[in-house]
């Protein structure tokens, strides 16, 4: 890719480089803000492969088939490769072509994928199989020399959940709880969740911990009371223990000099 900006003027190949970089980073997280980023940069540099196949993703990514099938098809005119075959086929599957998908799986271009592209390959026919409500043919077709080895490849993880998953939908359980398990051993970034599924045949199930301290009822509050109670708190006069007793003998005091007045007017 790096050569291949390199065509561009400075300025318009940082720019390109940099959304180019977006696209990467969110689309897995955010594809749809990928896609944007994936637009902008086909705008600056359209004909440029990777930017080609870079928007095919982000397209691919959101589902977008039709235009992430038309700009695979761009990229691979540039390029001659033939490394994107596999999901241009999934492309047409997800377009309900699966008979597409199918017959690229038969083009002599397969034979010149690298393993896992091959693994690949062997997977959407899998998946075109199943669309068409061909299960034994789409389990036949995941019976591969990839599948048998007992060496742990990128690819194993997903080739062994596909024939699980496969075995269940033809209703083969124990054959597909064994290759459950299988998957999980084999898959040790999770990129499957052969665990859940495990779980599910095994009739687990996970339940949300709720608390035994259940927090007690609040009695409810007659709000006229504690309105009067708050204007008592307000109406009554604040004073430290030094000054009530202050207050408690001027007020003795008072009260003295008021019964001598009192005495007085009397006589």
């Amino acid at each position: 890719m790096r050569q291949e900006l390199l065509s561009l003027p400075k300025g318009l190949a940082e720019d390109v480089s940099r959304n180019l970089v977006m696209v990467a980073k969110l689309i897995d997280e955010d594809p749809e803000q990928a896609y944007g980023y994936s637009r902008v940069a086909l705008r600056l540099a359209s004909r440029v492969a990777a930017v080609r196949e870079a928007a095919g993703f982000a397209a691919y990514a959101t589902q977008r088939y039709t235009e992430a099938l038309a700009e695979f098809r761009a990229s691979r005119r540039m390029t001659g490769s033939v490394e994107l075959w596999p999901v241009m086929a999934d492309c047409e599957r997800g377009l309900g072509r699966p008979e597409r998908a199918l017959a690229m799986a038969g083009e002599p271009e397969v034979q010149k994928l690298d393993k896992a592209g091959q693994v690949e390959m062997r997977l959407v026919a899998a998946g075109a199989r199943r669309d068409m409500d061909q299960l034994d043919a789409a389990i036949v077709t995941l019976q591969s020399p990839e599948l048998a080895s007992n060496s742990v490849q990128p690819w194993t993880p997903r080739l062994r959940y596909a024939y699980a998953d496969a075995l269940l939908a033809a209703g083969r359980e124990d054959d597909a709880r064994e290759w459950f398990a299988k998957t999980l051993e084999s898959d040790k970034d999770g990129v499957t969740d052969a665990s859940d599924r495990l779980a599910e045949l095994d009739g687990v199930e996970f339940v949300d911990a709720v608390s035994e301290d259940e927090p007690d009822e609040v009695d409810e509050v007659d709000e006229d009371e504690l309105l009067d109670q708050e204007r008592r708190e307000i109406d009554r006069p604040e004073f430290d223990d030094e000054a009530d007793d202050e207050a408690v003998a001027e007020a003795e005091a008072e009260d003295d000099i008021e019964d001598g007045d009192d005495r007085r007017d009397d006589k």
